[in-house]
């Protein structure tokens, strides 16, 4: 079975696929990718720093995170230029460790923010998705160290929340405490995965 879990900026996606590792889903972290296919491309590194400015680059010519997010997620065009150099690579590393996760385990999660926005529900059996408050939201990125206003950016750059609402084969609220999401995807872990019936809510 795969899985394909997302939700808005700071719902709380990451903390749900821990959770669903821990009931012995394998996790394909698209953020983890992402960054892995960066690191491991000069060329990837060299056209990001041409399209957004040598300053996304340190002395050693790693990639800024969040230099090159100020940047890149200033407005629809600079977002559409970091998508058309990094989702390519990306996409076809991810779809390589699901297929081979399928291979050793029985429940494969693909944790992408842009899940839908990349119409991969179509390769998934079951669309979860994480949602929180926007305020909630915001306040849980500034506590990661992301300022309110690079948040709001990177939530615009998203899909709307209805969009994730109607494409979602089970929706978990996540305004609550970590128990309470943990109660949440046991219960379905238990009903979706384990007595494999499909649940749309």
């Amino acid at each position: 079975m795969i899985i394909g879990l997302t939700g808005q900026i700071g719902a709380g996606k990451s903390a749900a696929a821990r959770i669903l590792e821990g009931f012995g889903a394998l996790i394909v972290d698209a953020d983890l990718i992402g960054r892995q296919v960066v690191e491991q491309s000069f060329a990837l590194r060299k056209k990001l720093a041409h399209t957004f400015g040598k300053g996304v680059l340190d002395r050693r010519g790693s990639v800024r995170r969040r230099k090159l997010a100020s940047r890149a997620f200033v407005d629809d065009s600079s977002r559409d230029k970091l998508n058309q150099i990094v989702h390519p690579f990306l996409l076809k590393e991810l779809r390589r460790q699901v297929k081979s996760g399928t291979k050793t385990h029985d429940v494969v999660v693909i944790d992408a923010a842009l899940l839908l926005f990349w119409e991969m529900d179509d390769e998934v059996d079951f669309v979860v998705v994480i949602h929180a408050g926007r305020e909630l939201r915001l306040a849980r990125m500034e506590q990661r160290g992301i300022a309110r206003a690079d948040a709001a950016a990177r939530e615009k750059a998203q899909l709307p929340y209805s969009e994730f609402q109607k494409r979602a084969n089970r929706l978990i609220l996540n305004n609550g405490k970590m128990k309470d999401l943990e109660r949440k995807l046991a219960d379905f872990w238990q009903r979706s995965v384990v007595r494999g019936s499909r649940q749309c809510l």
